[in-house]
């Protein structure tokens, strides 16, 4: 597995912190590292709300890099409570689409960080509606 997995997982690692911040609000269950193009990796935690205004990790960590400047995704990794389970949700897929509309296909996804299962966003997502 190429180093930067690992530089990936210690960084999602270093901010997941599951906690209750309210009544309806918890948040750091999940969380997500994304390597842009230009070799920085950005991160990000779920925030649940009971009320649907929450927000999943690797959208959380896209946004971080879209607020820094970035646009272009490489790599995406996820640690959550289901180990072996790393995929991204339809909305995070979705994102991820219609950012790169041109090459989502050739995200990669690290679906099981233990047995460095690593697949293209193009596999989970082989007929989207934009390509």
């Amino acid at each position: 597995m190429d180093k930067i997995w690992k530089e990936m997982y210690d960084a999602a690692k270093a901010v997941h912190a599951p906690r209750q911040i309210s009544d309806y609000v918890t948040c750091g269950e999940v969380a997500a590292a994304v390597l842009s193009k230009s070799g920085r990796i950005y991160t990000g935690i779920c925030i649940d709300t009971c009320s649907t205004l929450g927000i999943c990790a690797e959208r959380n960590a896209i946004f971080n890099m879209l607020t820094n400047g970035e646009q272009e995704i490489d790599k995406v990794l996820c640690i959550s409570p289901n180990p072996g389970r790393g995929g991204p949700c339809g909305a995070c897929r979705e994102l991820m689409v219609q950012i790169m509309p041109e090459s989502y296909k050739d995200i990669e996804i690290m679906l099981d960080y233990k047995n460095e299962r690593i697949v293209k966003l193009g596999e989970l997502t082989p007929e989207w509606w934009i390509g």
